[in-house]
């Protein structure tokens, strides 16, 4: 009896991701350390720990649990409570799950190799020397290799591997950090190598496969490479050639690459960056991380007051190596998408060609990463010379996360590999199955039942039937995994999006739709769980409007349940549609001639007129004239038509080129300033007027075509006039927050990714007393609209 009295018994309730994460060896390890006693379990809501022992112990547990859990867990709540103690327990023991236990249980998404797994491929006497498919319970991918729940081996693509004497006796341990690892393998019983030509026929297989790649990468050969969820295609990104035949074979002439290093040292010598985006590089999500580019004149120049190039933050450069980075890569941007390995395959790789390799998606134009080689050789025989295969499943594709620091805090561009499926959690339980389908362009879906809000990783934008196949893929898989079916169906109020017309042909009687732009909010207000009034400034490229024109830049009072357009951009046309987005020249005409007659327009002399026909230039009058063309209020299509003013462009060939050049010749004002020993205080400014509910964009192109005429566009002009377009931009948001200084400001739409921009309004807007709301792993841009769409759904149960 006394000894009862010194003891206590909890009952202890954790969820969040928590199953095929180690986390029960977790608690078995940390309950023998303490001496506690009784059991966990996998249940359907988490997991469930009794446990007991002295009341100093337990207050260790519980607060390592909470302050300490594994790396690959995550936890949204942990309850616990007093039970009696139980006579006889004498053991800690861990309950095997009943089959049905994880039907709600978050699955976690993919995660880099552990420093664990990257020593024990570096050791000779380790049994996973140089084994490209290394991993443990803290590391490697999941969701990936998944087809069903429970997240047991059998139910995923290491089905077929049987696990050999050594492997299976880690498996059985729970001490052993490969406890329950469900990929768990070694070179004796798990996936292999082979490396083979454009049309399979395979060379050499397992170490020779290895070495043959990284022989040809340094030959400056184009590789497909199987990763974790999905193809890169691949190349030495320090050879000119290399690169410049990657670009031609997949016909992509501008847009950056991304480029993977072998460690942070190398990193050092490429980019630079605050110690919160180092951090972010080397975190277990491996993320493409957009960096500032080290160019030459930082190694002889380091300014104090580049915030950017921050000294103490910097890591020193490796030493030895005096490759440099193609022009290619990334050409006429001050910014780098960088990676490292985040796989022993890559791992062992980069260190055998000891130089940045090119990695890009594996795909055609619009098309979703390709995930095995049969493809590969059906669609990129052409790009590549050869293939680095394996023979491991991958059952769910999912490309690489993209994310950038703004004021050191996360903006993730493309949520994927790292952070996708990512779960949101839900303090009160939904009342019906949501699903919502999100926008036509960087396409995500997010699910919603009990307390769980799932959004799916990147899908893409669904114009092909590749893409749409991939939707209906990425459907099927969280249907599956979680025996999913909706009641209520959400989707963009565009009636002509792939996502509609899916979800009008399903026959679900409570099917609603939301606006786009009222949905980009929504979505941020969903990450900090708020339902109350927000101003929101939704700038983006397009989205159906309430008046049947494409919006893009909205000023709206919002709540869950409703939103006012309280202002924005002044509307201008879209001459040609589509075309006009494609050669951004006709937007620039379509706003002048908001103001301008055309005759006034051609005494501008401007280059980008210039350069058209006469006949051209009339055609482009009259079809405006006609008053057949679309509108629109979009700040994306703004920004295209300062880039042409600028002549940063002529035609556009990725998505953002405008903003992305705008925002490199912005961030070089101040060393422009600095190496021509400028005065800094001949400033430009420029203001945009509001007329009743609308800022007028011609007016402001009227300023800046002043600027440009009135002396030879030098570079350090046209840095002057970009800073000074996005400085008007931030004070025109800024003056309309101020009446709203007591509602918290939403700033969302993919325009906000341009850093320079969010920057500016952040600070702006804090330093007169706003309050912001920030989105983080949610992306700002068309990814994030399903969970808008679905927090929306939460609260409003009507039909709409």
């Amino acid at each position: 009896m006394t000894k009862n009295l010194t003891k206590s018994r909890l009952c202890v309730k954790i969820t969040g991701i928590v199953q095929g994460v180690g986390f029960r060896p977790y608690v078995y390890r940390l309950a023998q350390e303490l001496n506690l006693t009784g059991s966990v379990l996998n249940n359907s809501k988490g997991v469930t720990i009794e446990v007991q022992g002295h009341a100093v112990a337990l207050a260790k547990f519980e607060s390592a649990l909470r302050d300490q859990p594994p790396p690959l867990a995550r936890i949204d709540s942990v309850s616990a409570t007093s039970v009696p103690i139980i006579d006889g327990c004498n053991v800690f023991e861990i309950i095997h799950s009943k089959k049905d236990c994880q039907a709600v249980v978050a699955v976690s998404s993919d995660k880099c190799t552990c420093s664990d797994c990257f020593d024990d491929i570096r050791d000779p006497n380790n049994r996973h020397f140089r084994y490209p498919f290394t991993n443990c319970t803290n590391c490697g991918p999941r969701y990936s290799l998944i087809n069903a729940l429970p997240y047991d081996r059998p139910n995923t693509a290491m089905a077929s591997f049987s696990m050999c004497p050594d492997c299976e006796r880690a498996y059985l341990d729970p001490m052993d950090r490969r406890y329950h690892a469900q990929p768990v393998s070694c070179p004796r019983c798990g996936p292999q190598l082979s490396f083979k030509q454009a049309d399979l026929s395979e060379l050499s297989v397992k170490a020779d496969a290895l070495e043959s790649a990284i022989n040809a990468l340094i030959e400056g050969k184009i590789l497909a490479i199987k990763g974790i969820g999905g193809f890169h295609l691949v190349c030495d990104a320090t050879n000119d050639q290399s690169v410049e035949r990657l670009r031609q074979r997949k016909c992509r002439p501008a847009k950056p690459f991304a480029v993977m290093v072998e460690n942070i040292e190398a990193a050092a010598k490429l980019v630079s960056g605050s110690q919160a985006e180092w951090s972010t590089l080397s975190s277990a999500e491996r993320p493409i991380t957009l960096m500032r580019k080290v160019t030459a004149l930082d190694a002889h120049t380091k300014f104090a007051s580049d915030s950017d190039f921050n000294t103490n933050a910097q890591p020193n450069a490796q030493k030895g190596s005096t490759l440099e980075l193609s022009d290619l890569v990334a050409p006429e941007i001050d910014r780098l998408g960088i990676f490292l390995p985040y796989t022993p395959l890559h791992q062992l790789l980069l260190s055998g060609v000891k130089r940045p390799l090119v990695m890009t998606s594996a795909n055609l134009a619009g098309e979703p990463i390709i995930t095995d080689s049969q493809t590969i050789k059906t669609k990129l025989a052409h790009v590549i010379d050869n293939i680095l295969d394996h023979d491991r499943p991958i059952l769910n594709g999912c490309d690489d996360s993209v994310v950038q620091l703004i004021n050191d805090k996360l903006q993730v561009l493309r949520l994927a590999r790292g952070y996708a499926p990512l779960s949101v959690y839900s303090e009160a339980p939904l009342s019906e199955s949501i699903l919502a389908l999100g926008a036509q362009q960087k396409n995500s879906i997010c699910f919603g039942f009990d307390h769980n809000l799932f959004v799916s990783p990147h899908i893409g934008d669904l114009l092909s039937i590749e893409a749409e196949e991939y939707f209906h893929h990425t459907l099927n898989t969280f249907s599956r995994l979680y025996g999913f079916s909706a009641d209520r169906l959400v989707h963009d109020s565009h009636p002509d999006y792939t996502t509609s017309r899916w979800a009008l042909a399903q026959n679900v009687a409570n099917t609603s739709s939301v606006q786009h732009h009222f949905a980009h909010v929504l979505s941020v207000m969903a990450v900090n769980k708020v339902t109350t009034p927000v101003l929101g400034f939704s700038f983006d490229g397009t989205g159906l409007g309430d008046d049947t024109t494409l919006w893009g830049g909205e000023a709206l009072y919002c709540d869950v349940n409703q939103y006012r357009r309280i202002a924005h951009l002044k509307n201008f046309a879209l001459i040609g549609g589509e075309q006009a987005i494609k050669q951004p020249t006709r937007l620039l005409l379509a706003i002048l001639l908001e103001k301008y007659s055309p005759q006034e327009i051609k005494d501008l002399n401007l280059a980008a007129f210039n350069r058209l026909s006469p006949m051209m230039f009339n055609n482009l009058v009259k079809l405006w004239q006609s008053d057949n063309c679309i509108k629109t209020s979009s700040i994306g299509r703004l920004f295209d038509a300062v880039a042409v003013v600028l002549g940063l462009i002529n035609e556009t060939v990725y998505e953002g080129q405008a903003g992305i050049l705008i925002e490199t010749a912005a961030n070089s004002l101040e060393n422009q300033v600095k190496l021509k020993n400028i005065d800094s205080k001949q400033t430009i400014q420029f203001n945009i007027e509001r007329v009743n509910s609308q800022w007028d964009s011609s007016e402001l192109l009227h300023q800046i075509i002043e600027r440009v005429t009135e002396a030879p566009l030098s570079q350090y002009r046209i840095a002057q006039i970009a800073k000074a377009f996005m400085d008007a931009l931030s004070n025109m948001l800024c003056e309309c927050a101020k009446d709203y200084l007591d509602t918290p400001i939403v700033l969302c739409g993919g325009v906000f990714q341009n850093r320079y921009l969010l920057e500016r309004c952040e600070k702006q807007l804090s330093a007169q007393g706003n309050r912001l709301l920030s989105s983080e792993k949610v992306p700002i841009n068309d990814a994030g609209i399903a969970l808008g769409q679905l927090w929306y759904a939460m609260h409003n149960s009507t039909h709409v």
